[in-house]
């Protein structure tokens, strides 16, 4: 299996909370993001394979084109973080639309910070 990412991913320097948007639940803090899926900081692992309908707090709403983000999901993988109390969690965006494309868009532009090296993958290859 392919482990290398095909899209490279940005950073955030700020970190947005995340949202199960049925139950308002508090998943974890948004730590990676691509234009297909997104990984975040949780306090507990995600089964692998569930359905999650996301929303993202957008914490400065005047810069980007809405104050929050909904978009279905599927857990791609979960493992612990480097601190164990901790996990990591992957998911892929099962479809974005356009609104849902410039949002993406203007969140990874608004927090990339820069990197040594771009192409590095993030502590789990995973996702």
């Amino acid at each position: 299996m392919n482990e290398r990412r095909t899209i490279n991913r940005k950073y955030l320097a700020v970190y947005s909370r995340v949202f199960d948007r049925i139950s308002g639940r508090v998943l974890g803090y948004l730590s990676d993001l691509s234009r297909k899926g997104a990984m975040i900081i949780s306090d507990n692992p995600l089964p692998v394979g569930n359905n999650v309908g996301l929303r993202f707090d957008l914490p400065d709403p005047p810069l980007f084109s809405a104050d929050h983000l909904d978009i279905d999901s599927t857990v791609a993988w979960s493992s612990r973080d480097i601190d164990p109390s901790f996990y990591n969690v992957g998911f892929e965006f099962n479809s974005v639309d356009e609104l849902q494309s410039r949002i993406l868009e203007e969140m990874m532009e608004a927090y990339e910070f820069n990197r040594a090296n771009p192409d590095n993958p993030i502590l789990s290859s995973k996702g």
